[in-house]
C-alpha cells in the first residue's frame, strides 16, 4: 500500500517486505515532543524486530512547508542522529497517511506475514514529562500473540501524539477512534 523514497532516495515498497513475519509501519516526524521522547526506544524497537524477521519502516507525512523541520533533508539527520536502522520515507503526498487513516505521530500499524492489521496504537503507554520508561510493551504484546498464532490483544490503546500537519484543505474526512 506504499511505494515512497527513504533519505537516501531509494524507493521502498510494501513488497519489499514479502517474506517477513509481519511489518511495523510507524508515522512519526523530526518536531513532535512525543516522537522525540520515544525515538530512542523506537531505535532499539525495530533494531529487535528486525533481528526477528521483521520489516520496520517510519513514515513522515507532514506538510514540510509548514514544518521544514521535518523535510527530508533533516529526516536523513534524524535518522542518523538516533541510530534508525530501518528506511525513514517521507509521504509527500499525503496519500499513504490518508489511505492508513494515520492520525497523530507517533502512531504504529502492525501487520502480520499476510499483511493484515493485528495491531493500531501506542507504543507503550510512556508520555512526555512522565516517570514512565520507553519499553514499548504494547507493540511486543501484539507481535507476541502474533507469533504464538493468538488472535490480536484486545486492548490496543490509541496513540497519542501531535496531529499530523496536513497540507491546508487537505485534511481528511475521518474522525479517527
Amino acid at each position: 500500500m506504499f511505494s515512497l523514497s527513504d533519505t537516501d532516495g531509494n524507493v521502498v515498497q510494501l513488497g519489499d517486505f514479502k517474506d517477513k513475519k509481519g511489518l511495523l509501519v510507524a508515522f512519526i516526524c523530526n518536531h513532535c515532543p512525543y516522537v522525540k521522547h520515544v525515538a530512542a526506544g523506537l531505535a532499539k524497537l525495530g533494531e529487535d524486530m528486525m533481528s526477528q524477521g521483521f520489516g520496520v519502516v517510519a513514515i513522515s507525512s507532514n506538510d514540510i512547508a509548514m514544518h521544514p523541520d521535518d523535510s527530508p533533508e533533516k529526516m536523513k539527520a534524524e535518522k542518523e542522529r538516533r541510530g534508525y536502522t530501518f528506511p525513514y520515507l517521507y509521504d509527500k503526498t499525503q496519500g499513504i497517511a490518508k489511505a492508513y487513516k494515520a492520525a497523530c505521530t507517533p502512531d504504529f500499524f502492525l501487520f502480520d506475514a499476510q499483511h493484515r492489521l493485528v495491531y493500531r496504537g501506542q507504543m507503550d503507554d510512556s508520555r512526555p514529562g512522565t516517570d514512565k520508561p520507553v519499553t514499548g510493551h504494547d507493540i511486543q504484546q501484539a507481535v507476541a500473540a502474533m507469533l504464538a498464532g493468538k488472535p490480536p490483544v484486545e486492548t490496543q490503546t490509541p496513540s497519542l501524539g501531535c496531529n499530523i500537519k496536513w497540507v491546508s484543505g487537505a485534511e481528511p474526512e475521518y474522525f479517527p477512534v
